[in-house]
């Protein structure tokens, strides 16, 4: 789990419910002791320069390109996507996922909302979701397919590979289905 800024702690308690051991990831050298790589929703822009500080910028991208599972919610999405709109100056991503995502495409933290989502890699029933400062997926790249869209069509969740970028935040709502997912993927690996 990326430990640097954001709702660190939510996901954390969520994984462990799950049976997950959960390592916080704050230096390099951490990065070779998980299976897995939660990048947590906060403030991308602080995000990204606490990874150049920390060193951790270039070493992040090479384990998502190396294929570790990654399961990144509102700011982690933004930090997955291949492409940004609206970044702060000077920002960049990590990549991984071939999405072009808008930041807080939704609003302020006044214009925040709870809806329910078909998921169809999940089945039923619907995932309770919360959006928050949310950004959206404003360009499905050819590599990366949708997995949630709003009723209106707009693209909420995208995934590549072992990569699921979310522009909600499941965890604030005890939706675990995702981090299963996440789960299952380490266990294939």
């Amino acid at each position: 789990m990326l430990a640097l800024q954001g709702d660190v702690r939510e996901h954390a308690r969520l994984l462990e419910e799950l049976g997950a051991v959960v390592t916080p990831v704050r230096r390099s050298s951490e990065l070779a002791a998980i299976d897995a790589l939660v990048l947590p929703g906060g403030e991308s822009g602080v995000m990204d320069r606490l990874a150049r500080i920390t060193g951790l910028r270039e070493p992040l991208r090479e384990v998502i390109a190396d294929g570790l599972p990654v399961l990144g919610t509102c700011a982690g999405l933004i930090l997955l996507a291949d492409r940004l709109l609206d970044g702060t100056p000077g920002q960049e991503t990590l990549g991984g996922l071939d999405v072009t995502v808008r930041r807080n495409a939704f609003g302020s933290q006044t214009d925040s909302f709870e809806t329910d989502l078909e998921v169809p890699a999940l089945g039923p029933p619907a995932a309770r979701t919360a959006f928050i400062r949310a950004p959206l997926i404003a360009q499905l790249g050819p590599r990366a397919r949708a997995l949630a869209t709003l009723p209106d069509g707009r693209i909420v969740a995208a995934e590549q590979g072992r990569v699921q970028g979310l522009a909600f935040h499941p965890e604030a709502t005890g939706e675990q289905r995702f981090h299963r997912r996440l789960l299952a993927q380490v266990r294939c690996r």
